[in-house]
């Protein structure tokens, strides 16, 4: 959510007031994430104050944009509490600003639980499970373009910015991968469109209660076992100190124990989790290099370690195998 395009003022007033959204009052540029240009527009409308999200999109095009905003219109609508896409009075949600293709959302209430506990981790894995079920009969298709295709073909970019053992870990973890992929339990996995990116910071609560999912602009549809993968990689690991990346077996309990009273894992799920844990890993260790050493320019880009995620997937290997360049430091 870093800030790419300068928006002026008056072209976001014009498509808030073409949106039927009021008159707008303020338009503040947001700080944190990398993929896109989001700002916080404030709107006067009928005596009240109103919020919104709105979204330029820098690498999406306006192909493929229809997958992530309709995908939200139809969980909004069945229950499922995420921002729900603006539409103007011809019912599109698909827009234009500077050029790009942009889209105006509801704001959520509440703020990110950076320091989750046991109660919010339940709480996520509830819901995921609900998008789930409910994400089953939505009637567009797109694949998770940060699946293992992209692994495929970025792993050998951004090898020359890595150590030699680095390297190592890359290129046999995506061996290893993709001998996953190409076997028969991988391929019944049960699927359907997923966030892919379900971290801490892109939900809300409000006290207690989570108001909601957001940033959906990673979605696919790809292994639901993938998606619990990725929160369980963020929501339930110990965040820095020496402990950094290594799993936290109480909130892992919490999280598949509310995902499976919703629905429950097959035993070809239970089988792979430990495979999916390492993808995942691996997925956003790949994906931080890349934003790291060949990062786009932007008014505000603040990227993330990359070194994290690199020893997310250390602490998902067997035992015995890759050991961590902090142990290996110590054990000399």
């Amino acid at each position: 959510m870093a800030v790419y395009t300068e928006v002026p003022f008056a072209e976001a007033a014009a498509l808030i007031e073409h949106l039927n959204l009021g008159t707008l009052t303020e338009l503040r540029g947001i700080q944190g994430g990398i993929e896109n240009t989001n700002y916080f527009v404030t709107s006067e409308r009928d005596g009240a104050s109103v919020e919104h999200v709105l979204t330029i999109f820098e690498r999406l095009g306006f192909e493929q944009l229809p997958f992530y905003l309709h995908l939200m219109k139809h969980l909004a609508t069945h229950g499922v509490p995420v921002p729900e896409p603006a539409a103007d009075a011809r019912g599109e949600i698909l827009h234009t600003v500077q050029g790009k293709p942009a889209a105006v959302v509801d704001k959520l209430r509440g703020r990110s639980e950076l320091a989750p506990g046991a109660a919010h981790c339940a709480a996520v894995g509830a819901l995921l499970a609900r998008l789930h079920l409910v994400g089953r009969d939505f009637d567009r298709h797109q694949p998770n373009l940060r699946g293992l295709p992209w692994w495929n073909e970025t792993v050998p970019v951004v090898l020359p910015f890595v150590s030699a053992a680095q390297a190592a870990l890359l290129q046999s973890e995506l061996a290893y991968q993709n001998h996953i992929a190409a076997g028969s339990a991988y391929k019944a996995l049960p699927r359907g469109p997923i966030h892919a990116d379900l971290f801490r910071d892109n939900v809300m609560f409000d006290g207690d209660e989570l108001t909601g999912f957001f940033d959906f602009y990673f979605a696919g549809v790809d292994t639901w076992l993938f998606d619990i993968a990725v929160c369980l990689n963020d929501w339930c690991v110990h965040h820095g100190g020496d402990a950094d990346g290594q799993p936290a077996a109480a909130l892992h309990r919490a999280f598949l124990n509310a995902y499976e009273s919703v629905r429950p894992l097959s035993a070809a799920e239970r089988s792979l989790l430990p495979a999916m844990l390492r993808a995942g890993a691996l997925r956003f260790w790949l994906s931080r290099l890349w934003d790291l050493h060949l990062p786009r320019e932007a008014a505000l880009l603040q990227p993330h370690d990359p070194t994290h995620f690199e020893r997310v997937l250390r602490a998902r290997l067997p035992q015995g195998v890759a050991p961590s360049p902090r142990a290996e430091t110590e054990a000399a």
